[in-house]
């Protein structure tokens, strides 16, 4: 089951008995009816949004806890969950892109160009530079995801160089190396 499944995309629910593969089923199914529990448009973009900060939080091929309470704190915010959906939501996102993460992608970050408003990718923006630093260093594996998401979602150079810009003191290539 693919993360377009738990979001509505395919048009296929989730079976009563068909049960995803790994352990975490009980928080899958979780997630699932917290997010039914929002329209169903909504629901597909607070999980593409936590899915797209996920594939930056992996950019370096790990998440770190710093990185996951950042992603769970940004979904309270921007999505306005309660903390224990955010959690949820950001769990499940990041195992799904642990899994899925290679294939889906471009495909998550084509359906947030396709419905977010400019004004709500600028705010993605800021929050990827804001996961990528919440432990205070912004790899250049990350600073290189969130290029490519921006581009992706049709934000203008100048613009994501600004936002950026904001970010410049936790940026790798302006530290000297550990």
């Amino acid at each position: 089951m693919s993360l377009w499944d738990y979001i509505g995309k395919t048009g296929k629910k989730p079976g009563a008995g068909e049960a995803p593969p790994s352990a975490d089923a009980d928080s899958i199914r979780r997630i699932i009816r917290s997010l039914e529990q929002l329209e169903p448009a909504r629901a597909r973009h607070v999980a593409a949004f936590a899915f797209v900060l996920a594939r930056v939080a992996r950019a370096d091929m790990e998440i770190s806890p710093e990185e996951t309470a950042a992603m769970e704190r940004i979904i309270m915010e921007q999505a306005g969950l309660p903390e224990e959906q955010a959690v949820l939501v950001v769990e499940i996102a990041r195992h799904q892109n642990l899994l899925f993460g290679g294939t889906e992608n471009f495909l998550v970050t084509r359906e947030l160009k396709a419905t977010a408003t400019l004004e709500e990718k600028m705010a993605l923006l800021r929050c990827l530079f804001a996961v990528s630093a919440a432990d205070e260093s912004i790899s250049t594996a990350e600073e290189g995801i969130v290029s490519q998401i921006a581009s992706e979602l049709g934000i203008d150079r100048q613009d994501m160089l600004r936002v950026r810009s904001e970010y410049r003191q936790w940026r790798a290539v302006h530290r000297p190396p550990r």
